[in-house]
Parts: C-alpha cells; structure tokens; sequence
C-alpha cells in the first residue's frame, strides 16, 4: 500500500477544504513547494496534488505552484483538478508530472479517458468523487445519477493505471476513510483503487493493512498529516512492517 500525502492548492496556497466547500478552506502553508520538500524528507515515496481552483473553473489556474513543486522534489507526483483535454494532458505529462487524474471528463467524456491511456499508458488515472455513492463532478459543485461503481465499470479494460476513490461526506472532517465504499468499489473492478476521504489517524493506517484491505493500493491523507493527527514516521513504519 502507498500513503500518499496531498497538497491541495487554491489561489497558490496549500489548503484543505471541509467536505469539498471552497469557502471552508484553511491554509496550512503558503509555499507548496516547500511544504512538498517536507513530504519528501519525511520519506514519503509519491505526492498527490490537486489544483481546486481548475476543478471549478475547468482549466488549469495553479501552474506556477505546480512547476514549483516539480522542480523541489523528486518523487513522483499525480495532479488532478481542470484537466479536460488531451493537451492539458500532454503538457503537464511534459512538464514533469508522472499520472495525471481525470475526474469531471471521465464522466463528460470518457472517450478521451480511453484515447489518454492509449496514448499514455500507466500514466492515467480516474478520479472518482461521490457523494452519498453518486458520482459528483465540476470541483463536486455538481452530482450525477450515476454510481461510483458504474462509472468505473465503464474503464475496466481501458488501461486506467488506478482509480482514486473520494467519498466526499467524509473530506477534510477526519471521520475516518470509508472502507467500506472504497472496498466494494475494488471488489466491482480489476483497476486499483486508492482510498480518500477522511483519512484520521494510525488506526485508518492499521485498518488498511488487514488482510480483507490488501485490494486497496493506496489511501491519500491531507489534514490528519497538517494538524498532527497522523504522524508520518509511524504510518510509513506500519506500512514497511506490514511488507
């Protein structure tokens, strides 16, 4: 399992939102790219990275924070957030960025999905965002009819190198991750799945090691590793342990 740990950038800034409200947005550090060399030092193996403001406006708006992340570190970075065409894709696969995470048009358009692992494979991955199990889409601004495990059905055999799962009832309020949602979603598709959403402490940690979690590839932690709550030198131990 990979503990992936996230930094979410709005206006420029390292920020968690509760339960996905950009008006609920507490900054915890304004210099991502420093707070990713901390993530870096603390041993962490890859970053997980989301542009909020692209999520809502449907492009890509935190850019320069994004190369500046990507010339401090070198682990591997997955982004997420306003990437609805194939040319965003190449361009942030060419800067540096190793997967890039589709969410609103792998609903809108999950032809380009297909296309993008096509043409990039291993590199693409889904980002499924649900809201009391529906799919919800546009910086979750809006929630669709359809289940999070029937859109991921739609990309079992298209190359998506994973899927990360976010149950959205649970993001930023340290509930603890949905297990679960995210194992009946692993159990409905081959694809790998990452659990996000809530993720609180050693316990979410320990949960995730058990031998009924061994389906799920990794989890993506935000405010439990800014507040404390999780410390990081003990979470990565459980998980070498558990190797």
């Amino acid at each position: 399992m990979i503990l992936f740990p996230a930094i979410d950038l709005k206006d420029g800034q390292c920020v968690r939102l509760r339960l996905g409200d950009m008006n609920a947005a507490t900054v915890f550090n304004d210099d991502p790219a420093a707070q990713a060399r901390t993530f870096e030092q603390q041993g962490f193996s890859w970053l997980h990275l989301v542009d909020l403001n692209g999520a809502f406006v449907g492009r890509p708006v935190n850019g320069r924070a994004v190369e500046a992340i990507l010339k401090a570190i070198t682990i591997p970075v997955q982004l997420g957030g306003g990437i609805r065409d194939l040319a965003t894709i190449e361009r942030w696969l060419a800067a540096g960025i190793t997967r890039v995470i589709l969410g609103t048009v792998a609903l809108r358009n999950p032809a380009l999905v297909k296309q993008a692992c096509a043409k990039y494979p291993g590199r693409i991955v889904v980002g499924i965002d649900a809201k009391a199990g529906h799919v919800a889409v546009e910086g979750w601004g809006e929630t669709s009819s359809l289940t999070a495990i029937d859109l991921a059905r739609r990309f079992e055999d298209a190359g998506v190198a994973a899927i990360v799962f976010t149950d959205i009832d649970r993001d930023g309020i340290l509930q603890g991750l949905n297990i679960d949602s995210t194992l009946a979603l692993a159990d409905a598709v081959a694809i790998p799945v990452i659990a996000s959403g809530g993720l609180a402490s050693l316990d979410d940690i320990r949960r995730l090691l058990q031998p009924d979690c061994r389906k799920i590839a990794g989890a993506i932690s935000g405010r439990a590793l800014y507040d404390g709550r999780l410390d990081p030198a003990a979470a990565l131990a459980l998980i070498r342990e558990a190797r």
